[in-house]
C-alpha cells in the first residue's frame, strides 16, 4: 500500500508520495512513486502512483519510451486534459495484456494515477486516473485527491485546506497528511517524496525527500502532538444529563 496527495490552489500546486511498498510482512519494500515528466518553459509535468507496482512501473516505462521513440507523448500533447486521457489509455493497454495472468493467480491489478502539471498557455490542473483508464478533476471546492490508503491523511486536509490556501501553508498540511497516515498504518512509509510548483512558473524550483529520520519530519510530528494534546485539554467539559437511575432502560421493562 501507499499514500500519494495532489493539492491545486490558485497559487499552485503541490504533490506528496510515500517510498513504501508491502506484499506481507515480509516483502516490505521502497520505490519511488512521484515523477518528473516536465519540460521546463513548456509545461510541468507530475505523476504519483499506487496500486500494482507492476502495472504502474510499466506505466511510467511506457511514457518514457514514448518521448524518445513516438510523435505523440507527454510533451507533444496540446492540454493537460489530453494528457490525461493519453494517460488513461496506456493503462487500459497494458492491463489488457496482464490482467488474465494476474487474476489467474488472485493478484489484485488495480493501480490509481494522480497527474498535476501544466501546460503553456493554460491553467494547472489535478487529476486522478482510476485503473479503468477514466479520470475526473480537483476543483476549487474540492482541492486535493488522495490515492492509496487515504482514510488517516484526509481529516487533516478537509479543516485545513481551500482554494486559497498559500502554497507554503498547502506543503505543510500535505506532510502532515502523510505523518498522520504514517502514524496509524505501518505499510506507510518514508522516504517522502515532496514538490510544489507556482502557477505560471513552468519549471520546479521547490522539491525534495525527507528520509527516515528527517530532522524536519521529528520537529512537525513532535510540534502537531504537542498542539493537538493542548486543543484536546481545552475542550470544555461534556454537559452530561442527570437522569435518575430508574429511567435507564426504562423502555422495554
Amino acid at each position: 500500500m501507499t499514500y500519494c496527495l495532489g493539492i491545486i490552489t490558485r497559487h499552485g500546486l503541490i504533490l506528496a508520495a510515500d517510498s513504501r511498498t508491502n506484499a506481507g510482512v515480509d516483502h516490505i519494500s521502497t520505490y519511488q512513486k512521484l515523477f518528473n515528466f516536465s519540460d521546463t518553459g513548456q509545461r510541468v509535468l507530475l505523476i504519483a502512483t499506487s496500486g500494482n507496482l507492476s502495472i504502474t512501473q510499466a506505466v511510467i516505462n511506457e511514457l518514457n519510451q514514448d518521448l524518445e521513440l513516438k510523435d505523440e507523448n507527454l510533451h507533444s500533447l496540446p492540454t493537460l486534459y489530453d494528457v490525461a486521457q493519453y494517460i488513461g489509455g496506456k493503462i487500459r493497454q497494458i492491463q489488457s495484456q496482464e490482467r488474465p495472468w494476474l487474476e489467474k493467480d488472485r493478484i489484485d491489478y488495480h493501480s490509481t494515477l494522480l497527474l498535476a502539471g501544466q501546460v503553456r498557455d493554460e491553467a494547472p490542473g489535478l487529476f486522478m486516473i482510476y485503473s479503468q483508464g477514466n479520470f475526473i478533476q480537483a476543483t476549487p471546492e474540492t482541492p486535493f485527491l488522495q490515492i492509496g490508503e487515504t482514510k488517516y491523511g484526509k481529516p487533516i486536509l478537509d479543516r485545513t485546506l481551500t482554494y486559497d490556501t498559500p502554497l507554503e501553508e498547502a506543503a505543510k498540511s500535505a506532510l502532515l497528511s502523510i505523518d498522520s497516515t504514517m502514524k496509524s498504518n505501518i505499510s506507510v512509509g518514508p522516504p517522502i517524496d515532496l514538490v510544489m510548483y507556482e502557477t505560471d512558473s513552468l519549471c520546479l524550483r521547490h522539491q525534495l525527500r525527507l528520509r527516515s529520520g528527517d530532522s524536519y519530519l521529528a520537529k512537525m510530528r513532535q510540534l502537531w502532538e504537542i498542539s493537538l494534546r493542548q486543543a484536546f485539554e481545552q475542550m470544555p467539559n461534556i454537559e452530561w444529563e442527570h437522569i435518575e437511575d430508574k429511567d435507564i432502560g426504562e423502555e422495554g421493562s
